[in-house]
């Protein structure tokens, strides 16, 4: 499964089976997490059969069944929603390549002692519960392509293909509170530029939800198409 492919299949699941992750799997994506954590700079961590975070007082939300999760977490700043949205979403897709469910999970959780370290000035953003769900979830109602972007026939096909990426990408309550538009060359780019712009929440967690939106497009659009700005 490419992660383009991956994108369209994956959808937040809330009920996993007790089937255990194979330690392939688990080294593949402890791999990831390491390499992650080295170029973000975040301080990610994967916890394996572990049944209370997702059982406690705080988890709502119809969660059953869930004992391996992210915890996304790094140092306080005004970028780190963003990044955990970003390098959070390649943790999801990669787990789906690899036969996993997710869920991104922003209260719906405890934080048990012991499961977790943080370091002196570092704060939890939010967990992905992972597994093998029940069901593989359902697709979720998303918005005209228009009301969250300036796509137009006269847009590169690349940002049209990034656009179809991104309205796909989990957010908050499904919020989709982001536009993208397309400038075009801007001070002598090499490559056209491209804005990601967070629309304002009464929910709040836009700032992640953008992150994971960038990286949707990324994969639709590729990389090596533009630039932003």
């Amino acid at each position: 499964m490419t992660l383009l492919e991956a994108i369209g299949a994956r959808h937040s699941v809330r009920k996993y089976k007790d089937d255990p992750i194979p330690e392939d799997i688990l080294s593949v994506l402890r791999d990831k997490v390491r390499e992650i954590n080295e170029e973000a700079g975040l301080h990610v961590q994967l916890v394996t059969d572990e049944p209370k975070a997702f059982s406690g007082i705080m988890a709502y939300g119809s969660f059953s069944g869930v004992k391996n999760y992210l915890i996304m977490a790094g140092r306080k700043g005004d970028d780190l929603d963003e990044k955990i949205g970003y390098y959070g979403e390649q943790l999801v897709l990669l787990a789906q390549t690899l036969g996993l469910n997710s869920c991104w999970a922003g209260l719906s959780y405890s934080k048990i002692p012991g499961t977790y370290e943080l370091a002196d000035g570092e704060k939890i953003g939010c967990y992905i519960a992972l597994g093998y769900g029940v069901t593989p979830g359902k697709g979720h109602k998303v918005k005209d392509i228009k009301e969250i972007s300036n796509v137009s026939d006269v847009t590169p096909k690349w940002f049209s293909k990034g656009v179809d990426a991104a309205v796909l990408a989990p957010t908050a309550v499904n919020q989709q509170k982001f536009y993208l538009e397309y400038l075009g060359f801007k001070d002598y780019s090499k490559l056209p530029k491209v804005a990601a712009k967070p629309v304002f929440s009464m929910i709040g967690y836009s700032k992640m939800d953008l992150g994971i939106v960038k990286y949707h497009f990324e994969v639709g659009a590729g990389k090596e198409n533009f630039e932003w700005m």
